[in-house]
């Protein structure tokens, strides 16, 4: 059961989206009635979805979004009564994952939810797969310039290939570890 931060300076619609977002079988874990309640509870309960208002005390929606977007990242949905285009943008920049405007219901927030937590899941995994391709290209550009440094030395290079393997195997070690040193100080394997 995915647990939720709602937060609204209206203490009815707190109550309200509270009602609903039980209903839809999610777990309200805290509500919050203003911009720096909901950063706190956001932060000491680590909601799996948030639900902001954008127009709130002290802090607004948006900054909070973005401020959680940089910190600890995880689906939001902003709920306002307001749909000027400069607020759509400037959530999209706080990587909000969804936009519902006021009055809600049910029929609207469920998918709503559920489309959130699915966006922002599909984008974590992206994440992940670029992080994980960026370090096997970076292990890839070590590797290559220990192979040219060991060609240098005067054999070819499936021979600088293999004298890297040897070594990483011999060493318990990843090749591009192996790599990093040879790059370091320059040395024969």
């Amino acid at each position: 059961m995915s647990r939720v931060v709602i937060a609204d300076d209206e203490a009815v619609i707190r109550m309200g989206l509270s009602q609903m977002v039980s209903a839809l079988g999610y777990r309200v874990v805290g509500t919050a009635a203003n911009g720096n309640d909901a950063l706190e509870k956001t932060k000491e309960l680590r909601p799996d979805l948030l639900l902001l208002d954008i127009k709130m005390p002290d802090l607004d929606g948006l900054t909070v979004a973005e401020i959680i977007a940089k910190e600890m990242p995880l689906p939001i949905v902003m709920i306002t009564a307001y749909s000027e285009k400069s607020l759509i943008e400037r959530a999209v920049n706080a990587a909000v994952m969804g936009y519902l405007v006021k009055p809600i219901h049910e029929q609207k927030l469920g998918p709503m939810l559920t489309l959130a937590a699915n966006r922002f899941e599909i984008m974590r995994s992206k994440a992940q797969e670029a992080y994980r391709l960026k370090g096997q290209l970076e292990a890839r550009r070590i590797i290559d310039a220990a192979k040219q440094i060991l060609v240098a030395t005067g054999i070819s290079e499936a021979e600088a290939y293999k004298r890297l393997q040897m070594a990483a195997r011999r060493k318990r070690r990843p090749m591009h570890e192996v790599a990093e040193a040879v790059v370091a100080i320059g040395a024969k394997v």
